[in-house]
């Protein structure tokens, strides 16, 4: 098998644990350029209800797709690789190191080892499946999937009707997304690469989940969610997690305090989804909460 072209800096964890910062400093010690990993902060216009690098972050070193599709725009593990697999070879054609930073875990798994190969869509099924949620509602066709299959059911939000229907579709093929997903983890490396992962203890991540949700309460996402209602009116895409609730402060059905709490509740049980698919990953390097960027940016360059 060739030698994979390029040495590939990786950073992961959940929501909150710190990487944005952490990528930055060790990539102003190592000479790296930041790919960005994270689903949501691909999406123009949803800045602070996806904590996206501010402007002074972006300026200390060089990001890469953030901000390349609009909201409702397709986005998945495919064509984010491919997009990635073009940054890439421009960082490391200018000499410098490419860092992947971000939670997505398939969006890692697809970069460091392709895409899975999952059946094809199946028309006449999805519209089937989502009749069903329309009549009995989404956390029925998602319990659905918890009967079939529960790995994807906890990585799956309980209203999230697009990922619901695709695993269920895929299960309808005679094996489980979670079966493919298993046999994916050992598919051959597409780069050479060290994967770090920080590991924040349950209770600080949680506390830290919390202050940021009251940050992005108060500090912006409700300005999103209204143009986004100006926008789309009722015909809003799939969004980011804690916009449908910003979109119920905006339109005056809950207030600031009750937006924080729900934007913390599903930020932790996204945390949570983040940490199992982690878990599972090959050559995952844990990080505790005491490591610095010297000593990150000195394991990317020993490895290069």
């Amino acid at each position: 098998m060739p030698q994979p072209p390029f040495f590939v800096a990786v950073l992961a964890g959940p929501t909150a644990s710190g990487k944005t910062r952490l990528a930055i400093e060790a990539s102003l010690r190592a000479g790296g350029e930041i790919v960005n990993a994270d689903s949501q902060q691909v999406y123009r216009g949803l800045d602070v209800g996806t904590a996206k690098p501010t402007a002074e972050e972006r300026a200390a070193v060089p990001h890469h797709l953030l901000d390349v599709a609009d909201p409702g725009e397709g986005m998945d593990a495919a064509r984010w690789s491919g997009l990635a697999d073009a940054a890439i070879a421009d960082i490391a054609a200018r000499g410098r190191l490419p860092v992947v930073v971000g939670g997505t875990g398939l969006y890692i798994r697809a970069l460091l080892h392709g895409v899975v190969d999952a059946p094809g869509r199946d028309p006449a099924l999805r519209t089937q499946l989502e009749e069903e949620a329309a009549l009995h509602g989404r956390p029925a066709l998602h319990r659905r999937l918890a009967a079939v299959d529960p790995g994807a059911a906890a990585r799956i939000r309980e209203n999230d009707l697009v990922r619901t229907v695709r695993a269920l579709e895929i299960a309808a093929g005679g094996r489980t997304q979670s079966e493919l997903f298993e046999a994916h983890r050992f598919a051959p490396r597409r780069y050479r690469y060290r994967l770090l992962a920080l590991d924040v203890p349950r209770d600080e991540l949680h506390r830290r989940i919390e202050a940021r949700a009251g940050t992005m309460a108060r500090g912006g996402v409700v300005d999103e969610a209204r143009r986004l209602v100006d926008r789309f009116g009722a015909a809003l895409p799939r969004l980011p997690i804690g916009y449908e609730d910003a979109i119920a402060c905006a339109l005056g059905e809950i207030g600031e305090d009750e937006l924080a709490a729900r934007i913390a509740r599903l930020h932790r049980r996204y945390a949570r989804r983040q940490v199992i698919w982690l878990r599972r990953e090959q050559d995952v390097e844990w990080l505790g909460p005491a490591v610095d960027a010297d000593e990150v940016a000195r394991a990317w360059r020993s490895a290069t």
